[in-house]
Formats: structure tokens, sequence, C-alpha cells
């Protein structure tokens, strides 16, 4: 990767951060040197990572001085010191929402708008994990001809709302199956067994924010001429890994053989589209992996221009550390890193 670059993650305890370190020992990312940074509850802890002890750090401003590169899992600790440490010179790359719609920061799947990072200023978002899956499955159509519209719904594991989300939802099994009853914390309502059509808070029109964004992050990474309607964006008994139901529409008429065909030659995408034997996608499958799974392709029943397909991934790694990793083997691939410095 060139130069060995100075590293920290913040949020390392959680489960995103624990990703991240997976991920960059599995990418086998060169590091002159590593720092472990959490909240004050967690500073102290110890983590092994390549053989090396390394001692979990408060994060605090004082943090980033000599980081080259930070890699934040999320959480308030991006609020409040994401910016400022973009801003005294190291290159951030956030998995947060906090600044995911600002103008002057890039909102990056490398797959797709690789190109944005070129006009980063030290800070970089990582898309909601829900819209990189979203994008991966539909840019190499894109490629070949415009997505003109979106119908999407979302199927969101419980791994999306963290340890605390999939602690719940083996609990609450446990307790359900032993005939005890099941108290919500993490979620709403009872999640064992149970389906919540609501993810986030309420925006306009009933539309709740993580459905909305699927609209704002589209367009600001693929086009934002794509028409994109999120008809619901809903929490499953499922621990890990997302999956979509979506519709699309092109501007030329296109063939499920052809769709097919563009989807095996792309290399982050697994087509596993084979109804007739069972073959489709599942979490089962997409856990503990990196690639976008694609299959149940066929043509809408109403629109000749219209195609319907079932997506699925892993939402902890590509969702969020992989992605972010890959963000930053671009910055490096392009010499992007310094290219800010003074």
């Amino acid at each position: 990767m060139g130069k060995a670059l100075s590293l920290a993650i913040v949020g390392a305890t959680g489960v995103v951060g624990q990703q991240l370190l997976k991920s960059i020992d599995e990418r086998k990312i060169e590091f002159s040197s590593l720092k472990l940074l959490a909240s004050a509850r967690s500073a102290g802890k110890i983590i092994n990572f390549q053989g090396k002890d390394y001692t979990v750090e408060e994060t605090t401003e004082d943090s980033f001085k000599g980081v080259d590169v930070a890699l934040f899992a999320g959480g308030p600790a991006s609020v409040a010191f994401g910016r400022k440490a973009a801003e005294n010179g190291t290159v951030v790359i956030d998995n947060s929402s906090t600044f995911r719609y600002d103008d002057d920061v890039p909102l990056v799947v490398p797959e797709v708008n690789a190109k944005d990072l070129e006009w980063h200023n030290n800070l970089i978002a990582n898309p909601n994990c829900s819209t990189i899956l979203l994008v991966t499955a539909l840019y190499p159509i894109h490629k070949f001809t415009k997505v003109k519209r979106v119908v999407v719904s979302s199927y969101q594991a419980c791994s999306g709302a963290g340890k605390e989300g999939m602690e719940e939802l083996l609990n609450q099994t446990a307790d359900v199956l032993a005939g005890k009853s099941a108290e919500p914390s993490a979620f709403k309502y009872q999640i064992a067994f149970n389906v919540i059509p609501q993810i986030d808070k309420w925006m306009d029109f009933d539309y709740t924010k993580e459905e909305m964004k699927f609209v704002w992050e589209t367009h600001k990474i693929m086009d934002p001429e794509v028409g994109v309607t999120p008809v619901a964006a809903v929490r499953v008994p499922v621990v890990r890994s997302h999956c979509e139901a979506v519709y699309f529409e092109t501007e030329e008429k296109l063939t499920v053989e052809k769709a097919r065909e563009l989807f095996k030659a792309c290399p982050w995408i697994v087509l596993q589209d084979d109804p007739e034997n069972f073959v489709y996608p599942m979490p089962v499958t997409s856990t503990d992996t990196d690639f976008t799974y694609v299959g149940r392709i066929r043509p809408d029943l109403v629109n000749d221009h219209g195609m319907n397909m079932w997506i699925s991934f892993d939402q902890i790694r590509k969702g969020a550390a992989t992605n972010a990793v890959q963000i930053l083997e671009e910055l490096v691939k392009r010499d992007l890193v310094f290219k800010n410095r003074k």
C-alpha cells in the first residue's frame, strides 16, 4: 500500500470497531502505528490484534496528534471529534450519519464513486448500510443503461442496532421459547418472532429517516436524477445481514438474461439466481462475506422497462467496516491521504 500509515480506530470495542480491525487484518493494511480509542467507559481494556496487546484509550481532541487516518465506527464520538480531527490534519473516514449530507464531504462507495475522494477535505463519510447494498447492486445496471426509478423495501437485521440489538434478539428468543415475556429495550417492541416497520424517527409524509436515506444517499452517490421510492425499512428477527426487495426501471429495455450477464461480470456481486433449484440470496449465506448477493431477477408484470430483484449482504462488513477500509485503500492508491497537508 505504499507508505505505512499511523492509524486510529474510534469506537474500537464495538461491533463495527471490531470488524474494522478484522478487515484491516484480512486486507493486509500496512500501518506504522495503531491507536484504539473508545469512550471513557471502555478505556483501559486490552485488545490483542495481530499478536500484540493494545490498551484502549479514551477519545479526546489530543488523541489524533500524529494520526494520518482515523476510522470512526460511528456514534457520539463522530459529532464530538470528527470535524476537529479533520481540521487538524487527520483524514477521517466516518461511519456515522453525522457528515453524510454536508456539501463539503464526499459520501463514498468505492465500487461506485471512488473519484469523489479526489475532492475530500480530510473528512469522508461512509453511507448508510442499506444504501450501500442498493447502489452496489444497481450500479452494474446503471452503467449499462440508466436506472430511472427505484422502489425499495429493506429487511434489516438486528445487527443494524449494534451489539445491543443482536443480544436483545437472542435473549428475547430464548425467553419466548421458555414461556417468558419479551422485554424490549434496544427496540420499541418485541423483536423476537416479530417484524417492526419503523427504523429511526418519522420524517415528512410519515417516511422514516432510515427510508429517506435511500433517497438522499442514492442521489449523492450514484445519480441525482434517479427517482427513489422507499416503501418500508423493516427490522426483522435476523441477527446479521440485511436484505432488500428492489424494483427498478431502466432507460433501455433490459432482459433478465442481460441483467444476469451484467451481474456475473461484476467482481463484487455473487449471482444466486436459480429459483427452480431454490438458489437465492439469504442472510445465512451473505453473513461474514464482503459480497453483494443478487437473485430472484424477473421482469415486471406491468412495465416492460421494469425489473425486480432480491439482494442481501453483511451489514457489519460491507455495510460498514469493510467499505471504510476500502475507502482507505482507495485513498492510498490514488495518493490522496496527504493531499491537504500544509
